[in-house]
């Protein structure tokens, strides 16, 4: 017999959530093989099987959370069944014994009906609770999502199975009916732990720091002009696509240093002065905004950034990032423009003294020379921790990248 336990993943990981089971009680499991995902509040780790055999025991449910080092699976020699017969088999037919069924189906409230077609329907942990809850099968909801994994607005959206109806309750004073909700009109969705996290962290840098938020605008024709020209040789010679964060990212770096309070953070009642750019650049995904590091960028050429931002970016959406992508970054850069954003406040990203919001591209009429052309045009912001930067440092900072962005062939010689 072993026992699968929760493993060791960093000094500052503690606990997580079960994110989704991929093996089920009775399935055959191999040594090595990819059993559980299991969420933390940095990233998703995938938790395997030192041993062969058969999955008799499921401890946890997707959703719980769990401790580092808790037992959550026990897998013992055997044979076992096939995945997907055992997927839609009834739960009499799984060789584990009566005891380990119990632990794995603690929800006897509400039949559970998942993915009674025998294939594993990817699905949220709060969209599994639910469809327990209220008796659906998985694999007849309709997702939004176009990869099709189903959400707990699905499952919601769904209906419920039939079940006995509720009895009536006895008509209620009118003090009371003042205060009943319809349920129909509100959906509870358990926040991730991730989303936990992020939550905390935020509030966190607006209460530790003295956060102020400095604007100014570039004008992107020149950029815009020298990526047109070049792009397709920049792709024949390098293979890779030469896109805007890659000009931004050598804009940052060399006004970081040029201003090297900006590359800084606060230790104690010290100021701790960063040697290196290690840049962090922020990625949307579907759990929520992480944050992976382009390291050594001061030593990189655009071909090269555009390849780490790239790689980190695709890492990060099929939840492959890991813990080293994530710590250590001096600088941040996000960019809302791609969703729409004309114009935001940045908050800073963990001890980072500072951080620089990109924006959507607009053309707007501006004073060209004495005449008034129509540019393309984007607004910037530095958010910065007032403590170490003072508005000199931040507004000369953002005056830097802007020029350097106006004047591209200036950026290659300084960056």
């Amino acid at each position: 017999m072993a026992e699968i336990k929760v493993p060791e993943l960093a000094e500052s990981i503690t606990e997580g959530s079960i994110a989704q089971w991929v093996k089920k009680v009775g399935d055959r499991v191999e040594k090595g093989e990819f059993i559980v995902e299991l969420e933390t509040d940095k990233v998703n780790a995938e938790i395997i099987s030192e041993e062969a055999g058969v999955l008799t025991q499921i401890l946890a449910e997707e959703g719980d959370t769990v401790l580092v080092g808790q037992v959550i699976a026990v897998v013992e020699a055997g044979e076992g069944a096939a995945a997907a017969p055992a997927a839609a088999a009834p739960v009499e037919a799984a060789p584990a014994p009566v005891a380990a069924q119990a632990v794995a189906t603690p929800t006897p409230a509400a039949p559970v009906v998942e993915e009674t077609s025998g294939e594993r329907v990817i699905a949220s942990p709060a969209a599994r609770k639910l469809a327990r809850e209220k008796g659906i099968d998985l694999a007849a909801v309709s997702p939004v999502d176009p990869q099709g994994r189903v959400r707990v607005q699905d499952v919601a959206a769904h209906g419920t199975a039939p079940v006995a109806a509720p009895q009536a309750k006895p008509a209620a004073p009118v003090a009371q009916a003042a205060v009943t909700v319809d349920d129909s009109r509100v959906t509870v969705e358990k926040m991730s732990r991730r989303r936990q996290t992020i939550a905390k962290r935020l509030l966190e840098v607006k209460q530790s720091t003295a956060m102020l938020t400095t604007f100014n605008e570039v004008d992107m024709t020149n950029v815009m002009a020298l990526r047109s020209r070049k792009k397709d040789q920049f792709f024949e010679s390098t293979g890779s696509k030469l896109g805007f964060m890659s000009f931004f990212t050598k804009a940052v770096v060399a006004a970081l240093k040029k201003y090297p309070y900006v590359n800084a953070q606060i230790v104690g009642d010290e100021i701790h002065l960063n040697n290196f750019f290690d840049i962090g650049v922020a990625v949307s995904t579907e759990e929520g905004l992480v944050v992976p590091v382009v390291r050594d960028a001061d030593r990189k050429n655009f071909a090269e950034i555009e390849d780490s931002i790239a790689d980190l970016a695709k890492k990060a959406r099929d939840k492959k990032l890991g813990l080293a992508d994530l710590q250590g970054g001096s600088f941040t850069i996000t960019n809302g423009g791609v969703f729409g954003s004309l114009m935001s406040t940045p908050i800073m990203n963990g001890t980072q003294a500072a951080i620089l919001g990109m924006h959507s591209i607009k053309k707007r009429p501006v004073e060209v020379n004495g005449e008034v052309e129509i540019r393309p045009m984007m607004y910037l912001a530095l958010s910065y921790d007032h403590r170490i930067i003072d508005g000199k440092d931040s507004v000369g900072f953002l005056k830097t990248v802007k020029e350097l962005l106006e004047n591209p062939e200036d950026l290659l010689l300084n960056s």
